[in-house]
């Protein structure tokens, strides 16, 4: 028996990643309170309408449209929030994520403050997110960020690649309730500034005849499979299967994370309540997240990958083909269709294991791959994986992708990194556990936005991926992976290589592939990575809960 929560009074966006069921487009509409009659008027509108986290019984339960809602620091502060309520909050809530830019390696990390703000260092980012906490302003910038509120569709029936009208209605209500309140409706997204909102959807891509969603990102590699389970958060009659390789790793398997990595006012994985603002109830059954817009350079990564695999072929003696799929591989830690090189390390293994399931080869139609290749990456054979029996990283590269952002059970101390003399093979600790990595697990929300896999793409165009990283503590969190795991590789014997994916490449450029000596084979370094992907801009949200929303709105927030 799980932990029991009140999923009436927690946001639906915490507990669901929405892409995962059936809401493959998204908007994410920004706010300005003016006066805080203004704001709170706008919160008692938009609130009654918050999709919560209780459980649909059928699909015909599902609402069309989604609606959410988080605020910033500056947001809180606009409301009038009690003093004593606003100073208890987290130190890099109340700072925002433009402010921390420094240390999640946004901007030059060679370069003093002063530097960096001469040189304009946010010049790339959306016109929104270069107004908004603009220095000197204290949280009252008229061009500030304040609530952010995220819509999440299904499908128009009878379409493929069409969202139901639900989500033009939905968005036409908001707009109504800013005018009808006051508020401001804040614009300026995209390079040129000329989107009224940032849309999202996962990548379509032409299967078959027909334009299909895809759990894809713009580089090609299928996304989102490992998202935390924790106590509480799904049926008790699926939880057992759901948690295989997305909860912790214990002695005696597969467990749900504590429910306080994510939500607060419940005992996290220390068995402690952190400090929360007062009232107490304020801030219980919310979380925090990062707002990050991703862009990728689809033009950069395609040449560098092309590039590296002519001499990797030449050096492997491989064919052309086998060069490209297996350095992508080795980079992210998947193949391109979501299976985990832990499990198919090697490209052949790889052919020979998509022919098997049906996923490609010869004869296969391209529908009915494409939905076993779905019903795979859903299930706990793409995640049911550990690191602790490969410390060399001959299967999976211990710089790769997704060994930094789950690190799983490679970082417990008494792992073995040598080689057994009797046997020859590598030493094994069968009783590694997840115990410190599970602090670090972050929930991951959002969708891609650009164009459609079928469409021209270069590093000019504009597509990425919309990434809200929800936790309980951003700094315990999000901060440390995007700073230790991401930016530095000292954790994973790196020295200074970043992650080969979302690193930032300005001054290292290296991705270490290494080789089983018993393949007769050399280890093989990637040595001209570029800046994949770059921040356009985002903040730091809270997203309170259903009683928080209702206080707010009410003008009721007392901490004595």
């Amino acid at each position: 028996m799980t932990r029991e929560l009140n999923l009436n009074d927690i946001q639906g966006n915490i507990t669901r990643a929405y892409g995962r069921y059936s809401f493959p487009f998204a908007r994410y509409i920004f706010f300005h309170f003016p006066s805080p009659a203004a704001g709170r008027d706008f919160l008692d509108i938009v609130r009654k309408q918050v999709t919560t986290a209780a459980y649909w019984p059928t699909k015909k339960d599902k609402p069309l449209c989604t609606t959410n809602v988080a605020l910033t620091f500056p947001g809180m502060l606009a409301l009038q929030l009690p003093v004593r309520t606003l100073q208890a909050m987290p130190d890099e809530f109340i700072e925002g994520m433009k402010a921390r830019a420094f240390l999640l390696g946004d901007r030059d990390q060679t370069e003093t403050e002063e530097d960096a703000l001469k040189e304009d260092w946010d010049k790339n980012w959306d016109p929104i997110w270069q107004k908004s906490r603009e220095p000197g302003t204290l949280g009252f910038g008229k061009d500030d960020v304040h609530v952010l509120v995220t819509l999440n569709a299904q499908l128009a029936p009878g379409t493929s690649d069409q969202p139901n009208d639900a989500l033009e209605e939905r968005t036409q209500w908001l707009l109504d309730a800013a005018t009808q309140t006051g508020v401001t409706h804040i614009k300026g997204i995209g390079a040129k500034g000329d989107q009224d909102y940032q849309e999202a959807s996962t990548v379509f891509d032409k299967i078959g005849k027909l334009n299909l969603p895809t759990a894809k990102e713009h580089f090609g590699f299928t996304d989102g499979i490992g998202n935390p389970v924790f106590e509480g958060q799904l049926h008790d009659d699926i939880i057992d299967q759901a948690v295989i390789g997305r909860g912790k790793l214990m002695g005696d398997g597969w467990q749900p994370l504590a429910t306080g990595e994510f939500i607060l006012g419940h005992p996290d994985e220390s068995q402690e309540l952190p400090p929360v603002a007062n009232p107490p109830e304020f801030t219980h059954n919310g979380t925090f997240f990062a707002f990050r817009k991703l862009h990728e350079n689809v033009g950069s990564f395609h040449e560098v990958v092309e590039e590296e695999a002519t001499r990797y072929a030449s050096v492997m003696q491989v064919s052309h083909e086998e060069a490209v799929e297996t350095l992508r591989a080795k980079m992210c830690g998947r193949w391109s269709d979501g299976v985990p090189l832990s499990k198919v390390p090697t490209y052949p293994e790889w052919v020979a294991f998509g022919e098997k399931m049906g996923f490609h080869g010869d004869g296969v139609d391209p529908i009915d791959g494409y939905r076993k290749n779905l019903a795979y990456i859903a299930s706990p054979e793409a995640r049911d994986f550990r690191y602790a029996d490969d410390m060399s990283g001959f299967k999976c590269p211990a710089g790769a992708h997704m060994r930094r952002m789950n690190t799983r059970d490679y970082l417990d101390p008494m792992n073995k990194n040598g080689v057994d003399q009797k046997t020859g093979k590598p030493e094994e600790n069968p009783d590694a556990t997840s115990a410190l990595n599970k602090r670090r697990r972050i929930l991951r929300r959002g969708l891609p936005y650009g164009a459609p896999a079928y469409e021209h793409k270069d590093d000019d165009t504009e597509q990425g991926v919309i990434m809200i990283i929800m936790g309980a503590s951003l700094f315990r969190q999000f901060e440390f992976v995007q700073q230790q795991w991401i930016q530095y590789g000292l954790d994973f014997h790196q020295g200074n290589n970043t992650c080969p994916m979302l690193g930032n490449h300005d001054h290292h450029k290296r991705h270490t592939i290494p080789s089983d000596p018993k393949s007769g084979k050399p280890p093989y370094v990637m040595s001209k990575l570029k800046t994949f992907v770059e921040c356009r801009g985002g903040d730091y949200f809270f997203v309170p809960s259903l009683t928080a929303l209702r206080m707010m709105a009410m003008g009721i927030v007392d901490p004595t």
